[in-house]
């Protein structure tokens, strides 16, 4: 290890006099100069009068403890900037550590070789901070001074400036690595892709991407701690290293995943492939005394000319680590574009598809009337509102089982519902007849937007800003969706409710939960899935079904809607029923929503 410069001086804070002597045996190094204070107080006082370079500082302390001692200390002008490292035993330490201002932590017993190395790196770093200072004030204090002499100013400051950027460029290892493996970091392996990219751009000459998950990584950090798993994804790292080519490219992608980019056509990266798997086969990660098996999952994804962007190909990456874990089985995956991955490498595409659908307002809002069946119904227009994709390519309309599915995946189905809120309540506000011969507008909303805390101010946003009547309102949420956390689903429809919005549950009896949705949330309706309706003239399971459906949502009070009706027949069981609303194309075909379409439908429901 390189030694530190001379003049660098270092204090340790420690109560225990076996802990000070330990670390000066571990750091007696030639120009280091070491002082040692046995509290806090001294520490403080040490620290004001010496101003060292680096303080080394125990947390559990008579008196005042390490983190007091620290906060003082950033406190104080004359001792803010020096560096903080704590040592501590505890893994909870280390958070607070941070709190109260601490660079770095190193966790008991200490080691010899991590001591080292975390005191040398943070002085040199303080080192290089220094000189760049003074090189700053040098260079200032010169152009000053000598701008008559410009030939020789000229080329003083060239050499100036030639040193600032060595030491920046030193500085800026920091931002370019991982510090807790010391591998390159995300942004260091996105330039590395770019350039890689541009080259095969011109001459596709082989290179593969490999993307790593550990497995279990996540019992080794809550059961033991972050320290322990920080040298989980060290030893990772060195393993990594020692395996791989010197050319191939190692970064951390965060959490506890890796990535290697190998300029090597698949045939040859695969092996590598094959061989850290074994490596992983018989690796087991010991800590404390206890011995943790830590497998790992790895996708190659041959690079081509196709890709154009470092996003577009982590795109692809992410797809490929899916598909290794969604099929289990072997760890070790080449990723190909075959038939047999049609699917896959559909679902990535719409990632792409539904950005730009959002960009560009290729999205489209049709609506289908809801038909009142008998007394029971309410006057007025009732419609639902329903989201289409316009496929410009194919001058087309996609319809939303095709991308309903890709946008939840890729978590941009919230977007597409504040938009078909925003856009439905803003088209039927701008429409007052409309909106004043109809009831009720139904939008749906995904239950994975439900997760958004502040959806519920969002919609009163709208319905205030579009002056659109709450009343005539209804949200549907789809019963087949995981509503996950159910209080918060209950916060938000209550609050809306208050502003008379209404909520549907939406497709009900196609999932597990619905009776208990129907007992924990309060919806206003109910609309029963069109798998049950559209033979239940035919089918007697399915007639007892809806039979047992409307009676139940009879016995709550709760308004039943019919889906998928079809034929008069239907029509006629249901309102034996006593159902009081159908939707189907018995009645109404789903179109574009116009203001002549609006119009249209407004005449049968007028007196």
């Amino acid at each position: 290890m390189t030694q530190p410069v001379a003049s660098s001086s270092l204090l340790i804070v420690d109560d225990t006099p076996e802990n000070i002597d330990l670390l000066v045996s571990m750091l007696a190094l030639p120009g280091l100069q070491i002082l040692a204070a046995n509290s806090g107080e001294r520490a403080l006082a040490l620290a004001e009068r010496k101003q060292p370079d680096l303080i080394l500082l125990d947390v559990m302390m008579p008196g005042i403890d390490g983190f007091e001692t620290c906060s003082r200390l950033k406190a104080q002008a004359a001792t803010a900037d020096i560096p903080v490292v704590f040592v501590t035993a505890l893994g909870d330490d280390v958070a607070k550590g941070f709190e109260a201002g601490g660079a770095d932590y190193l966790a008991k017993p200490v080691r010899a070789d991590e001591v080292r190395a975390r005191v040398h790196h943070h002085l040199e770093r303080r080192r290089l901070l220094r000189e760049l200072q003074q090189v700053n004030a040098q260079l200032e204090q010169r152009v000053q001074e000598r701008t008559r002499e410009l030939v020789q100013l000229n080329r003083q400051l060239r050499e100036e400036i030639n040193e600032r950027r060595f030491m920046q460029d030193r500085l800026s290892y920091l931002a370019t690595h991982d510090f807790i493996t010391r591998v390159y970091n995300r942004d260091a392996l996105e330039e590395q892709v770019v350039r890689l990219l541009a080259d095969t751009q011109r001459s596709d000459n082989g290179a593969c991407l490999m993307l790593l998950d550990l497995a279990r990584f996540r019992i080794v950090n809550e059961a033991c701690g972050y320290i322990a798993g920080d040298e989980l994804l060290r030893q990772v790292a060195d393993m990594l290293a020692a395996l791989c080519l010197p050319d191939d490219f190692i970064a951390r992608l965060g959490g506890d995943r890796f990535a290697l980019l190998c300029r090597r056509p698949p045939d040859q990266v695969m092996p590598l492939a094959q061989r850290i798997k074994g490596v992983f086969e018989g690796f087991e990660f010991v800590w404390d005394g206890r011995a943790y098996r830590i497998d790992a999952r790895l996708a190659v994804i041959p690079i081509h000319r196709d890709f154009v962007s470092f996003d577009q190909l982590m795109t692809k990456a992410d797809e490929a680590a899916y598909l290794v874990r969604r099929d289990g089985g072997p760890s070790v995956r080449l990723h190909r574009a075959d038939v047999h991955e049609a699917d896959a490498r559909e679902s990535v595409n719409w990632a792409y598809r539904l950005m730009d659908a959002l960009k560009h307002q290729h999205f489209r809002v049709y609506f289908q009337r809801i038909q009142p069946l008998g007394e029971r119904a309410a006057p007025g227009l009732r419609f639902e509102t329903l989201v289409r994709l316009w496929d410009a390519e194919t001058q087309r309309v996609v319809a939303p089982p095709a991308f309903i599915g890709p946008a939840e995946r890729y978590q941009l189905i919230d977007q597409i519902d504040r938009w078909m809120l925003r856009e439905v309540l803003g088209r039927l506000s701008a429409s007052p007849s409309v909106l004043a011969g109809m009831s009720q507008v139904s939008v749906n909303l995904s239950a994975y937007s439900l997760r958004d805390p502040t959806l519920a101010d969002t919609v009163l946003s709208q319905l205030q800003s579009c002056g659109f009547p709450p009343h005539k309102l209804c949200i549907e949420i789809t019963e087949s969706g995981a509503i996950v956390n159910l209080s918060a689903a209950k916060v938000f429809m209550e609050t809306l409710k208050a502003h008379g919005v209404a909520f549907a549950l939406d497709d009900f009896g196609t999932g597990f939960a619905s009776f208990g949705y129907l007992k924990q949330l309060p919806f206003n309706s109910v609309k029963i899935d069109g798998a049950f309706v559209r033979d239940m003239d035919t089918d007697h399971a399915n007639a007892a079904m809806v039979a047992s459906m409307v009676q139940m949502a009879d016995a709550l009070a709760l308004p039943v809607v019919a889906e998928f009706v079809e034929r008069p027949a239907l029509a006629e069981r249901l309102k034996a029923l006593g159902v009081p609303y159908a939707q189907g194309y018995l009645y109404h075909r789903p179109e574009e929503m116009t203001e002549a379409a609006l119009q249209a439908a407004l005449k049968p429901a007028l007196p």
